[in-house]
């Protein structure tokens, strides 16, 4: 035990200042459609194909190097295009573009992600966060067990009785229990999504044997003479009751237009629909429904939607804020106070005065 809480304190105190970041980082995203504030972010959403097929032409009139769009839904009511320079701008479902940006630095919901899933230092960031979810994992599960040598002197704070080594500790220790199931299941669901061989292996028994994905046919150019109206609805098509949620146009020669949309049943705010097309024709070339995947697909499908606090409504939200702001808190202090506050002195026995005997009478 000694030894477990020795390598508890030690790592806390080196990766605090870390979690912390993606703690807070994390809280702001959950609420990041409540406050963006753009003109049209509150409007209703329109579900017609051809209207955005619309949308879709004026993103592509503003800059031909379109990378990707995501279509407003009933969180957001508004596109955004993401262009393969850097840049960006939010239209209205009418098509009217709102607000421009050339790089990350524009908007702050897409450099709190990129803080958030990266670091800012691209795919060693996101490998690091990967990790910070694993030691976050492990720091819960080690709280709990050494809170339990002391649960009789449990008292939920929100903040330590007094600034000083012992209070936080105690208070780190019982918030810590408090909120140990919201970050043992974000850890997992964070880490996962960085670590797919975790998820696959903790699901294997619910796993069926992979089939080999259909491979799109060969497609023609993106061009002006692209039929984006034609390209929504021939999409529709395949699947009328689902919303189509991101654009994603092709990197390389040859390669189809990818829509991605979203069944009723899928819980990932964009969908695991893919729908295949050539954009010189219009023509659906291949589909991708995962309405025929296995057990731990669609276990998997849930992770980044309850990470991000995309189902459950207010409540999980709530839940979700609880949790990052405990885990800044936690990570704060921890650094904090193993880094510059010292531990108390054992009190010293005090020097007995020596007992001298009565004189006899």
């Amino acid at each position: 035990m000694p030894l477990l809480s020795l390598l508890h304190r030690w790592t806390g105190g080196i990766v605090g200042l870390l979690l912390t970041v993606i703690g807070l980082s994390g809280t702001l995203l959950v609420w990041e459609e409540r406050w963006i504030g753009l003109p049209g972010a509150k409007d209703p959403l329109r579900a017609d194909a051809a209207e955005i097929g619309t949308t879709v032409a004026a993103a592509m009139a503003e800059a031909p190097d379109l990378s990707r769009i995501t279509f407003a839904d009933d969180r957001m009511g508004l596109h955004q295009a993401i262009y393969a320079d850097g840049g960006g701008a939010y239209l209205t479902q009418g098509g009217e573009i709102v607000d421009r940006w050339d790089s990350l630095w524009g908007r702050p919901e897409l450099w709190l992600f990129d803080l958030h899933h990266y670091l800012f230092l691209g795919e060693i960031g996101k490998f690091i966060t990967g990790l910070l979810g694993l030691l976050l994992l492990a720091f819960s599960v080690t709280g709990l067990i050494l809170w339990w040598r002391t649960r009789k002197t449990f008292s939920f704070r929100l903040w330590p009785a007094r600034m000083t080594r012992s209070a936080i500790v105690r208070q780190h220790r019982d918030i810590g229990v408090v909120a140990s199931p919201l970050l043992i299941l974000a850890a997992l669901t964070g880490s996962s999504m960085v670590f797919p061989a975790l998820p696959d292996a903790l699901l294997a028994p619910w796993a069926a044997a992979e089939a080999a994905p259909e491979a799109p046919a060969a497609a023609g150019a993106v061009s002006p003479a692209t039929d984006w109206r034609a390209v929504m609805a021939n999409a529709q098509a395949m699947f009328p009751e689902a919303a189509p949620r991101r654009l994603m146009l092709p990197k390389e020669t040859g390669a189809p237009l990818a829509l991605r949309m979203k069944q009723h049943f899928e819980w990932t705010p964009n969908g695991r629909t893919y729908v295949y097309l050539d954009p010189a024709t219009a023509e659906v070339l291949a589909t991708d429904d995962p309405a025929a995947g296995d057990a731990s697909s669609a276990i998997i499908e849930k992770f980044y939607p309850v990470h991000a606090g995309k189902v459950g409504g207010l409540l999980w939200q709530l839940a979700l804020t609880f949790c990052g702001l405990t885990l800044a808190l936690l990570g704060s202090l921890a650094t904090w106070s193993f880094w510059f506050l010292k531990p108390a002195k054992a009190p010293t026995a005090r020097a007995r005065r020596p007992v001298v005997p009565e004189a006899a009478e």
